[in-house]
């Protein structure tokens, strides 16, 4: 395996574990899908259909997420929003990403002291 094939392997698992964070950190004020995958985009955060949106549904099932459809367009689009439970596991992910970060920085900082 390359380099580039694996730092991409590694990468593409670094973001996996972010996906579930920016998408509820999207989702304060509804959106549908596809408005949520340019968002996420717009933002740096790449992420394709076939992961976004079956993330939608597990995290709807989960309780994180309510769904409504909204038919009042020529085109009916489903949005999502988080739920009071939705908001309190993104407030508690947000401050375990920051500690994770904090101490990433100071692990990276020192190994190329």
């Amino acid at each position: 395996m390359t380099t580039e094939e694996t730092l991409a392997t590694h990468g593409q698992e670094l973001r996996r574990g972010t996906v579930v964070l920016a998408a509820l950190a999207s989702l304060a004020e509804p959106r549908y899908g596809y408005a949520l995958l340019e968002h996420l985009a717009d933002a740096g955060i790449e992420v394709e259909g076939n992961t976004l949106y079956p993330l939608l549904r597990r995290l709807e099932k989960q309780g994180l997420l309510t769904s409504e459809w909204n038919t009042d367009e020529s085109r009916p689009r489903k949005f999502y929003v988080l739920t009071a439970e939705g908001r309190d596991v993104l407030a508690a992910l947000t401050q375990e990403w920051s500690a994770l970060n904090t101490a990433l920085q100071a692990l990276t900082t020192r190994g190329t002291s």
